[in-house]
C-alpha cells in the first residue's frame, strides 16, 4: 500500500514488495541498490544487511542521499525494515519481513537541509553501515562528517527539535524530534484500505497528534526502560497524511 500528500486514500501497490517492479519501496531506493554515478548516500540500520547481530541502543533505520553533481537534489528515507536495503548489490526485500507490516517514508529535500538532518541523527546515534559520500561534500557539512565518523556524539537524555521542509512547490513542514511525549496505543484489529492486520504482525511505529494534523514516524515505542536511550521522531504537519493514519488508529487504549 502507498499514499502521499496529494489527496486520495491508501492505494494498493502495483507489484509485490519482493520484486523490483514499479512499487514505491523499490522506486524510492533505486539509486541505493543500483550503481549511480552522481547519487551518493549514507545508509544506517541497527540490524544491517549481511552483518551478524551487533549491540546498539539505536533503533533508527534510513538512508540520507544527495546528488553530487550540479543538481540540487536530495532525499531522506526513514523506514522500519531490518537488513534493508543492501547497497549497490541489487534489490532484495528480506524474505522474513514480507508478512509483517512495515513503514517507509520518503522525503524529497534540498541539499542545504542535509546537515540539519545529520545534526539530529547524531543524537539518535544510528549504526551507519554504508557511506560513499565524497570528502568534499562531507567537509562542507560538519554535522554530516561528525555523524559518519562518530566523533562528538551527543548523549541523551535531552530534547532537540529541528524544522525542515520538503522540496516540492507545495512543501511539507517536517519537524525532527529527538524524544517523544506520552501517547495512547493503537489496538487490534487494524484495517488499512480493506487489508486486515494486527499489532502482532505489524512492526511499524508511528503516532498521530490529538488534535491533528501531525503524523510522526518513530523508531522506538518509548517504554519507560528506554528513557535514556537515543531515539528519534520525524513528524509531518499535513492534514492529508494525518488522515491516512487517523483512519487506521480508530481503536486505542491508554499507555
Amino acid at each position: 500500500l502507498h499514499a502521499g500528500a496529494v489527496g486520495g486514500n491508501w492505494a494498493d501497490s502495483p507489484a509485490a514488495v519482493t520484486q523490483n517492479n514499479g512499487h514505491s519501496f523499490a522506486k524510492a531506493i533505486e539509486h541505493v541498490f543500483a550503481p549511480h554515478g552522481e547519487n551518493k548516500f549514507i545508509a544506517y540500520n541497527n540490524d544491517p544487511p549481511d552483518v551478524p547481530k551487533v549491540r546498539t541502543k539505536s533503533n533508527s533505520k534510513g538512508v540520507l542521499m544527495m546528488d553530487t553533481g550540479n543538481t540540487d537534489a536530495a532525499a531522506w528515507i526513514v523506514h522500519t525494515v531490518p537488513g534493508f536495503p543492501k547497497a549497490r548489490t541489487g534489490y532484495l526485500f528480506p524474505p522474513a519481513e514480507v508478512q509483517k507490516g512495515h513503514l517507509l517514508i520518503c522525503l524529497t529535500i534540498k541539499e542545504d537541509q542535509i546537515d540539519t538532518i545529520a545534526m539530529t541523527l547524531r543524537i539518535a546515534t544510528p549504526l551507519i553501515y554504508y557511506n560513499d559520500i565524497p570528502d568534499a561534500q562531507m567537509n562542507s557539512r560538519p554535522n554530516l562528517r561528525k555523524l559518519v565518523s562518530g566523533e562528538s556524539r551527543l548523549t541523551p537524555p535531552l530534547a532537540v527539535t529541528q524544522d525542515t521542509t520538503t522540496a516540492a512547490a507545495q512543501s511539507l513542514k517536517v519537524t525532527i524530534y529527538s524524544k517523544g511525549e506520552k501517547s495512547r496505543y493503537v489496538t487490534s484489529p487494524i484495517t488499512v484500505n480493506g487489508h486486515a492486520s494486527s499489532l502482532e504482525s505489524d512492526v511499524s511505529q508511528w503516532l498521530i497528534s490529538e488534535p491533528g494534523n501531525k503524523f510522526c514516524v518513530i523508531d522506538k515505542p518509548y517504554h519507560k526502560s528506554q528513557t535514556k536511550e537515543p531515539a528519534m521522531a520525524v513528524c509531518i504537519d499535513d492534514a492529508t497524511i494525518f488522515g491516512h493514519f487517523n483512519r487506521i488508529g480508530q481503536n486505542v487504549e491508554n499507555c
